[in-house]
């Protein structure tokens, strides 16, 4: 089974380029003009999931409340701390989780669309 992940978003190229250079993951494939859809495939190559984003002229109307967001596992306290700095180096904003899990065991920071997206080690 594959898993993927579609939202839909006003600014594709925002995203695209926040989850490429602040998330690290990669394009993985997209489309244009489908139905008045352009869409981008974002994740890791090879793995089983994949995120997908959409802009069409409808605008999104999502709604989330603190409690939801993607979360990323880093391999060990390394790779975690590596992620810390390269958000500091991007000046990303770290907000604070409403979960006190995610407090005490994450970083959570949001996107461009204001979704929230969590960093934690691999449990």
């Amino acid at each position: 089974m594959i898993f993927r992940y579609a939202r839909h978003t006003t600014n594709l190229n925002l995203i695209e380029k926040f989850y490429i250079e602040i998330v690290g993951l990669k394009k993985l494939g997209g489309f244009e003009g489908h139905d008045n859809y352009d869409g981008i495939f974002l994740g890791i190559p090879g793995e089983s999931w994949h995120l997908e984003f959409t802009t069409s002229p409808d605008k999104p109307e999502s709604r989330f409340d603190e409690d939801d967001a993607l979360v990323f596992y880093a391999n060990n306290e390394t790779e975690l701390t590596d992620i810390k700095k390269h958000l500091k180096r991007q000046d990303v904003r770290l907000e604070t989780p409403k979960n006190p899990y995610w407090q005490e065991n994450g970083i959570m920071i949001a996107d461009p669309d204001g979704f929230k997206i969590i960093f934690s080690i691999k449990p």
